[in-house]
């Protein structure tokens, strides 16, 4: 029996007007460059072909993604694994992330031939964890054409630099237009069918409004914005309040509790992400409210999970070395603490994420260390 179609059944855009309405944009910005690339100059012409996705990761979101592309024109996955590239071209499966009974684009191809998709990308979404993220594009920028956009799946920021993934681009890509995909989109549940949406977030809306045609199904809605900065954050800092209800479900707070910890975040991830240059309404909307929303409740969110690891007993060592995903708010949480204290912002729920995670601190020390601060005004005030 076939499982579960990812992304729902749309009908095919016309594949004239993608090629038109997106590569005129992009390669017109550097008018001396296109002149210079023959090979660009080929591709531009509307009428070759469509604007071919390369999807970079092979994990459940990454896979997700590229059926969804795959049903509305060319797309390459690659995978460093031939055992899930030949369970994606063979059997239409990706059986180690997203299980069998999900069936994937009939048309996705995979590939673990890293040349040979970044030599045909006309646009590349990376869907690989913040920690490899810099080393891929630097591969990548070996190989791939100028002013090819980047599209990142990625929730979160690149310790050491602490830059979110458009940073990233900028630096190591410099040139090539760099957004995000994001909003509340828990894999299985996409991957299996059920109505969801997202945000792609470009410097461009025109540019952001033509790419979001290769995202868009029947059931998986994508709406724009140019607010990059904003919706990068949202996505980093979710995960780390996620990890704190995590953690009060170990405790067992009430629905009330928990519904105070999730609204007191939000508040937190607005205030600095506005201080970093990111819009207001973007927190309240699907890359913010939303995605804080499942991630902070959903029985398959990786964040949440931790959290009720913590609060288990277990050390964060045990509990990242027994998944085979990443959970980024791990990794966001000394992050975020950093710009809390650069923007001089307080930051309660986060503090004690930070805390737990790596300063050895307990769950229940975590919830006392809250249930201390003095409530003040709801918007201005500087406490939980």
């Amino acid at each position: 029996m076939p499982g579960p179609v990812v992304g729902g059944v749309s009908p095919k855009p016309s594949a004239s007007h993608l090629w038109h309405d997106i590569y005129p944009y992009v390669f017109a910005t550097n008018r001396s460059a296109q002149l210079a690339d023959s090979h660009t100059l080929l591709c531009m012409a509307p009428t070759q072909r469509e604007p071919k996705v390369v999807v970079l990761g092979g994990g459940s979101w990454g896979t997700t993604v590229a059926s969804i592309c795959a049903r509305r024109g060319p797309t390459l996955q690659w995978v460093r694994s031939e055992e899930t590239a030949n369970d994606i071209n063979e059997k239409h499966r990706n059986s180690k992330y997203l299980g069998n009974e999900v069936e994937l684009a009939l048309t996705l191809q995979a590939t673990t031939d890293f040349s040979e998709a970044a030599e045909c990308a006309d646009v590349i979404v990376m869907g690989v964890p913040s920690h490899g993220f810099r080393a891929v594009l630097t591969e990548l920028a070996k190989e791939l054409r100028p002013w090819v956009p980047v599209v990142s799946l990625v929730k979160g920021l690149e310790q050491g630099t602490n830059y979110r993934m458009s940073q990233v681009v900028a630096e190591v890509l410099p040139g090539h237009p760099a957004g995000i995909l994001a909003g509340p989109n828990i894999a299985r549940e996409v991957a299996e069918g059920y109505a969801a949406a997202a945000v792609l977030a470009m410097p461009d809306q025109q540019l952001a409004a033509n790419l979001g045609n290769l995202f868009r199904t029947r059931r998986f809605r994508t709406y724009t914005t140019d607010d990059v900065v904003g919706v990068e954050m949202a996505g980093a800092l979710k995960n780390v309040y996620a990890i704190a209800v995590g953690m009060g479900y170990s405790l067992g707070i009430g629905e009330n509790t928990r519904a105070m910890v999730i609204a007191r975040a939000l508040r937190e991830m607005s205030k600095l992400g506005e201080a970093m240059g990111g819009h207001r309404d973007t927190f309240a909307g699907l890359a913010g409210m939303g995605d804080l929303i499942v991630t902070c409740t959903s029985q398959r969110s990786r964040n949440r999970h931790v959290g009720e690891q913590l609060g288990s007993g277990k050390t964060i060592e045990e509990i990242i070395s027994s998944m085979n995903q990443v959970a980024e708010g791990v990794k966001a949480a000394s992050v975020i603490m950093e710009f809390a204290e650069k923007y001089g912002i307080s930051m309660p729920i986060a503090r004690e994420v930070d805390a737990v995670v790596n300063h050895g601190s307990t769950v229940e020390q975590a919830y006392r260390g809250l249930a201390a601060e003095k409530p003040g005004h709801e918007v201005h005030g500087a406490g939980f």
